[in-house]
C-alpha cells in the first residue's frame, strides 16, 4: 500500500511513527516522477497550525526524495476564508510569513501549496486566491486563480481578484514531466460538457492547445454534497479524455461550519479513466506515480462511499431510493460534527430525545463522531408525553450507551402558563386581536426542553445543546424558535425527513453495534407530541398537520432541482401519486400550503445554527438566501 495515513493525528495522540523504517519501505519504489498528494484538513486562519501541519508532510516528501508534494487550494490560510481576510490583513501577512518558513525546508522536491496573496497592482479586490511552487529553500514561482466562482456556498470574487490569464505561466517541471497548474473551479469551464458554461474561457482548454503539458495538476477545496460525486469524477473523466491529457486532483477534507470536504482526491488518464483515488473524508498522504518506472509501485484506488460508484451515471430525477447517497450522508455529518466540536474547542453535547425519529438519528450520530460516553441524552417528558415514546428514548440510550437523564417538564410548563396568563390577560386590556387557538402552550413545552439543555451547557465545560429540526419541517415552519431549533449546531436541517427514516434503517444495519435504534421509533408516525388533536383526542400527528412526507419532500426536491412553480407542479405526475389516490384539489391545498408556510418560515431559516450541507441544493444559509421581507407570487 503505497501510502501514509494520519500522520498529524497520530502526532497530536502522542503516538509514533517509525519513520525510518516507513522511509526505508518506501524508497525503492518511488522516483521523481512520483507525487504526494496532501490530502489534509486546515483550520481557517490558523496559519501556525496549518504551517505545522504541511511542515510535517513536506519533511516526508523530501526525505522520500519525490518530484513534488501538491496541498489544496488556499491550505496555508484555510478555505473558505469569508470575510476575515479584509477586516483582519494580518492574518494574510502572517500566511505569506509561513509562506517563507515553509520554502526554506524545502529541497529539490516542489511543494505546491495554496495561500493568500496580497494584489499588489492596487487595482480591484485586495488578494488574490494563489498557489506557490516552492523548491530549493524558495519561493519558485505563485500561480494565481483566475476563475472565481459566486453560486452556492461560494463567494470568491467578493473577496479575491481574478488574475490575468497566460497559460505559459501554469507551466512548472517535476521529474522528466511538464505539468500544467489549475486552481479548482478552472477545470469546471468546458463548454462541451456544461450545457450552459459559466465562464467565457476554459483555461484547460488553452494550456492543453499552446503548452501541451504531460498532466494537469489541479489543487482544489470542493465540498461533498448530494450527486456532486458524480459530476465531478464525470466532468474530469470528460475533460481528461477529450483533451488526452492526465489530471491529478487533489481536494482538502474536513469541514468549515457547514461547508465539509470529502478528500478523494485522483487522478484520470488520458483516457479519462481513474488510475489512482485516495480515501474519502480521511487526511492521508497519498503516493501516486505519474510514470510506472518500476514494477514494484501500484497506484491505489480506494472506494468510494457505499453507493457513489453504482450511480455515477444516474439520471436527475426524484427517488425515496436513497440508498446509494446515505454512506456519503453519514460521514459528511460525522465529519463535521467532530471538525465543528473540535476546531472550536467543544467535546461533548447534549440532546433532548423524544422518543422520536430526528432526536433517535441524531443521537446516533453524536456517539459516533464524539463517542458515547461525550453525549448527554435527556428526556423531558410533558403531560402529553407517551409512555411509549419514554421507553423508546431511554430503549436508544441503553443501546447506544451514552449518557441518560429523564427531567420531566411539567411543573415547568404550568408556571409558565400561570405567568403568561396573568400577563396576557393584562395586555389584552390594551391590545385586540388575540389568537383564539393560540400555540403558546405547545411553544411552552418546547421552549421549557430548550432551557434545560442550555442550562446543562452552561454548568459544564466543553458542552453545547443540539437542534434537531429536519429540513422537511424547517421548509414548513414546523419547528419552534428557541425550541427544538435552539442549540449550536444542528446535525440534520439539510437532511429531509423521508431520507432520514432511509438513514435510521442504514444506521441499523451498517454500524458495528447493529439495530441501536428502537423499531417502534422507525414505524411509527412522527408527532412532536405538543397538542392534542380534537379529531383523535392523541397526540397531533405530523403529516396531518402537513402532508405526507413523501409528496411534501418531492415539492422540496421540485423547486430546488427543477425550480418549478406551483402551476408547474400541479401538472407533474408526484410519485406518491403512484402509490396513493390524489384528487387535484388536494393536490393544489397541500402545494398551496407549502409556499405559504414558507413564505412565514423564513426568519426561522436565517436564525438556524451551522448545520452540514447535505443535499444538492439547500435552504441553509451558507448558500441560499432570500430576503426575510419578501413575497413571491408564486402560490
Amino acid at each position: 500500500m503505497q501510502e501514509i495515513t494520519g500522520l498529524i493525528n497520530l502526532e497530536l495522540k502522542g503516538e509514533t511513527v517509525d519513520k525510518k523504517a516507513t522511509i526505508d519501505r518506501l524508497k525503492p519504489l518511488v522516483n521523481k516522477d512520483t507525487i504526494a498528494l496532501a490530502q489534509v484538513d486546515p483550520i481557517v486562519g490558523d496559519i501556525e497550525y496549518n504551517y505545522n501541519k504541511a511542515k510535517l508532510y513536506i519533511e516526508w516528501a523530501n526525505e522520500l526524495k519525490l518530484g513534488a508534494i501538491v496541498f489544496p487550494e488556499l491550505f496555508l490560510m484555510g478555505y473558505p476564508v469569508f470575510d476575515i481576510i479584509d477586516r483582519f490583513p494580518s492574518i494574510v501577512e502572517k500566511n505569506i510569513e509561513y509562506l517563507e518558513k515553509l520554502a526554506k525546508i524545502t529541497t529539490n522536491t516542489k511543494v505546491l501549496i495554496g495561500f493568500c496573496e496580497f494584489n499588489r497592482f492596487y487595482i480591484g479586490k485586495r488578494y488574490f486566491n494563489s498557489v506557490a511552487i516552492l523548491q530549493n529553500k524558495k519561493i519558485e514561482r505563485i500561480i494565481r486563480k483566475t476563475l472565481l466562482p459566486v453560486y452556492s456556498e461560494f463567494n470568491d470574487a467578493r473577496y479575491f481578484q481574478s488574475a490575468e490569464f497566460n497559460p505559459k505561466d501554469r507551466i512548472i517541471e517535476i521529474g522528466s514531466n511538464k505539468a500544467a497548474v489549475v486552481i479548482c473551479e478552472e477545470s469546471w469551464a468546458d463548454k462541451d460538457f456544461f450545457d450552459t458554461p459559466v465562464y467565457g474561457f476554459d483555461p484547460i482548454d488553452e494550456i492543453v492547445t499552446t503548452q501541451k503539458p504531460d498532466y494537469i495538476i489541479n489543487c482544489s477545496s470542493s465540498p461533498t454534497r448530494a450527486k456532486k460525486e458524480q459530476l465531478l469524477n464525470n466532468m474530469l473523466s470528460f475533460v481528461s479524455k477529450k483533451h488526452s491529457t492526465p489530471i491529478i486532483y487533489v481536494n482538502q477534507v474536513g469541514a468549515v461550519d457547514n461547508i465539509t470536504f470529502s478528500g478523494s482526491s485522483r487522478c484520470y488518464d488520458e483516457k479519462g479513466q481513474i488510475t489512482a483515488r485516495a480515501k474519502s473524508f480521511e487526511e492521508q498522504f497519498f503516493l501516486f506515480q505519474t510514470k510506472s518506472k518500476t514494477s514494484k509501485f501500484v497506484n491505489q484506488i480506494y472506494s468510494l462511499p457505499s453507493g457513489l460508484e453504482q450511480s455515477l451515471n444516474e439520471q436527475k430525477a426524484f427517488s425515496l431510493d436513497y440508498e446509494p447517497d446515505l454512506e456519503r450522508t453519514y460521514l459528511t455529518i460525522i465529519n463535521s460534527i467532530r471538525d465543528y466540536f473540535y476546531k472550536n474547542g467543544f467535546s461533548r453535547a447534549v440532546l433532548g430525545v423524544s422518543g422520536g425519529l430526528d432526536s433517535s438519528v441524531c443521537a446516533v450520530l453524536l456517539s459516533d463522531a464524539l463517542g458515547n460516553k461525550n453525549v448527554y441524552a435527556v428526556s423531558m417528558p410533558s403531560k402529553i408525553t407517551s409512555g411509549e415514546s419514554r421507553k423508546d428514548a431511554k430503549e436508544l440510550c441503553e443501546n447506544l450507551g451514552v449518557n441518560y437523564l429523564e427531567v420531566p417538564i411539567k411543573d415547568m410548563v404550568e408556571t409558565s402558563k400561570l405567568t403568561f396568563s396573568t400577563a396576557f390577560d393584562e395586555i389584552e386590556k390594551n391590545w385586540d386581536k388575540r389568537y383564539k387557538n393560540p400555540l403558546t402552550m405547545d411553544n411552552i413545552q418546547a421552549r421549557s426542553r430548550a432551557m434545560i439543555l442550555w442550562g446543562i451547557s452552561n454548568e459544564f465545560e466543553g458542552t453545547i445543546p443540539i437542534a434537531t429540526s429536519d429540513k422537511s419541517e424547517l421548509y414548513m415552519g414546523y419547528a419552534t424558535i428557541n425550541g427544538d431549533m435552539s442549540g449550536g449546531f444542528a446535525p440534520i436541517a439539510d437532511v429531509t425527513k423521508t431520507k432520514l427514516f432511509a438513514l435510521a434503517r442504514w444506521l441499523n444495519s451498517n454500524r458495528i453495534k447493529k439495530n441501536v435504534i428502537p423499531r417502534a421509533v422507525i414505524n411509527k408516525r412522527p408527532g412532536a407530541e405538543l397538542a392534542i388533536d380534537p379529531k383523535t383526542n392523541k397526540p397531533l400527528l405530523a403529516e396531518d398537520a402537513l402532508m405526507p412526507y413523501e409528496f411534501l419532500d418531492e415539492i422540496i426536491w421540485r423547486i430546488e432541482n427543477l425550480h418549478q412553480t406551483k402551476d408547474v407542479m400541479l401538472k407533474e405526475w408526484f410519485l406518491y401519486e403512484q402509490k396513493n389516490k390524489v384528487t387535484n384539489q388536494q393536490k393544489s391545498e397541500w402545494i398551496d400550503k407549502f409556499f405559504k408556510r414558507v413564505q412565514t418560515a423564513l426568519f426561522k431559516w436565517s436564525i438556524m445554527p451551522p448545520s452540514p450541507i447535505v443535499d444538492a441544493r439547500s435552504i441553509n444559509k451558507a448558500e441560499y438566501n432570500q430576503p426575510i421581507t419578501s413575497k413571491l407570487k408564486f402560490y
